[in-house]
């Protein structure tokens, strides 16, 4: 394997130059050819003069593209970055506002107190006093509310119990008015007393002369009731 390293001698290097120099230049023709790609190729000679190839002569337009796409890889490179500095700096915020919280609520659950001194003890204590009057007053207005409520449902109560014994005081009078009336025309004369006479007529196959015979058969019946 050539390692490979400056030639220090200026015609070998002159002349290892000129054969390497165009076989770069025919082996860019030959991929910009076989592969249908853009190629450009820019070289610079020791002594300063410029050797380049570039795909159907169009050097300008293969730069410019160049220019935009490493200025747009730049530019993302750049976003990621300030973006990954954002959020570093966003989570550090927002874990210190953590753990400023978690200790309020320790101190407020009357933990951790030790690291506390007689001044910021005092606001501890005038921040748990004005917390107390913010949930009794909360808890009145609620219980006065519920209380309110209830007298509501008694009032509404009181008058349905009103109307429901003034329809029973109503039914009841309708019935005692109905009773008097029956006892004032009193019960149905049903006994015919014996001045009454029951004929009872039998029919038989026998005809009128069988009828007759039961007639005269059933009046002795009748006279012994008369006697009686």
């Amino acid at each position: 394997k050539v390692q490979l390293k400056r030639i220090e001698n200026k015609i070998n290097r002159q002349v290892t130059f000129s054969k390497r120099r165009n076989g770069l230049l025919k082996k860019a023709h030959e991929i910009s050819v076989l592969c249908d790609a853009e190629v450009a190729v820019i070289v610079f000679s020791p002594k300063g003069k410029l050797y380049e190839y570039a795909t159907d002569s169009r050097m300008d337009k293969i730069l410019e593209r160049y220019e935009r796409y490493s200025y747009a890889e730049k530019a993302l490179i750049s976003a990621e970055s300030e973006s990954e500095g954002n959020w570093c700096h966003e989570y550090r915020k927002l874990k210190a506002k953590i753990e400023t919280i978690q200790k309020c609520h320790k101190h407020l659950m009357g933990e951790d107190l030790e690291s506390l001194n007689p001044k910021e003890l005092q606001q501890l204590e005038q921040q748990l006093e004005s917390s107390l009057k913010h949930i009794r007053s909360r808890k009145s207005h609620l219980m006065a509310e519920s209380i309110s409520e209830l007298q509501k449902k008694e009032r509404s109560l009181q008058e349905e119990n009103k109307a429901l014994q003034k329809e029973l005081a109503e039914r009841q009078k309708a019935a005692a008015s109905r009773q008097q009336q029956q006892g004032a025309v009193g019960p149905a004369d049903t006994d015919p007393g014996p001045d009454k006479l029951i004929i009872v007529l039998l029919h038989d196959e026998a005809g009128s002369a069988g009828s007759a015979a039961s007639t005269k058969h059933m009046l002795p019946a009748a006279d012994n009731r008369r006697e009686r």
